[in-house]
């Protein structure tokens, strides 16, 4: 028998079945579910830096599990003293088990590192059924060694559902076990 990543099944047995009776879809093709992670880093810093980019896809590609890209500039911004085609930032998409693995160890490991955590915020949606999120210290991931990194940098990490509606990618994304803030 192969691996299935832990997530991966906690949908397939027991959120599809909860999604499903909650917005009483008609099939269960109609329940949404996670489509990719994008995580990416923006690096305004590395214009005057090269040696930042190389950290930060080091440091991306152990975070993910899976090689980072550098991301181009698309354009000339002279009072930012940027040239189209120089390197800004990094990113990665993650999809099928690595992206479930990513999103095991964000909940229980990632997440929880966080100092003064008080629930993720809720404004992160887009109206689409997508969601984004904000981390403002890449240190929190445990693969990353603290005494290695040279700048301490944030970074953006986007759930990609099939979701139409911001209730429902919410609602997948509490079942996975994403912890909101309580509204009050």
């Amino acid at each position: 028998m192969s691996y299935i990543p832990r997530l991966k099944e906690k949908y397939a047995n027991e959120i599809q079945n909860t999604l499903q009776e909650k917005f009483q879809y008609k099939s269960p093709m109609q329940v949404p579910k996670l489509v990719k992670i994008c995580v990416n880093q923006g690096l305004g810093a590395a214009i005057a830096d090269k040696k930042l980019i190389d950290a930060a896809l080091t440091e991306m590609t152990t975070i993910t599990g899976q090689k980072a890209v550098a991301t181009k500039s698309r354009k000339d911004i002279s009072n930012f003293k940027l040239r189209k085609g120089m390197p800004i930032g990094v990113r990665v998409t993650l999809r099928s088990d690595r992206m479930y693995e990513f999103l095991d160890r964000l909940i229980a490991v990632s997440i929880p590192r966080i100092r003064d955590f008080r629930g993720i915020n809720e404004k992160g949606f887009d109206g689409r059924g997508n969601y984004t999120l904000g981390i403002q210290e890449q240190i929190i991931f445990p693969e990353i060694n603290i005494d290695k990194v040279a700048k301490i940098s944030g970074l953006d990490i986007t759930f990609v559902t099939t979701a139409t509606s911001d209730q429902e990618c919410l609602a997948l994304l509490k079942e996975f076990g994403l912890p909101f803030k309580n509204q009050k």
